[in-house]
């Protein structure tokens, strides 16, 4: 089945080195823009359901501002425990024009 591509924000919003918070269908993402690429992950830190999309990058991580809790951006695979149940769950983008896309979560396949 085809990924269905939303419009969800404008890149120039985004600068390498930020994140932000956004809503696409009643779903929480988290929006990362390390050195120039977009990434979206779930935005709810799984340890306590921080939102990601408010914390801080570092280096390839983006920590959580709760508590802390870092996630490979690239993968969503936490730092502090690997296990896949603490993972947070990613998405796939595109930027067409300038405009940042997001395949929204399906109960079918979440990578």
């Amino acid at each position: 089945m085809p990924l269905n591509f939303h419009p969800v924000a404008n890149i120039q919003d985004l600068p390498p080195g930020t994140c932000q918070s956004i809503e696409l269908q009643d779903h929480g993402i988290a929006l990362i823009n390390l050195e120039g690429v977009i990434y979206a992950l779930d935005n709810t830190c799984p340890h306590a359901g921080g939102p990601l999309g408010e914390g801080s990058v570092e280096g390839d991580f983006v920590e959580c501002p709760w508590h802390g809790w870092k996630f490979d951006i690239k993968t969503g695979v936490c730092q502090k425990n690997p296990s896949p149940s603490w993972n947070v769950p990613r998405y796939e983008v595109q930027v067409v024009d300038g405009i940042i896309h997001v395949a929204p979560p399906t109960s079918e396949k979440r990578q």
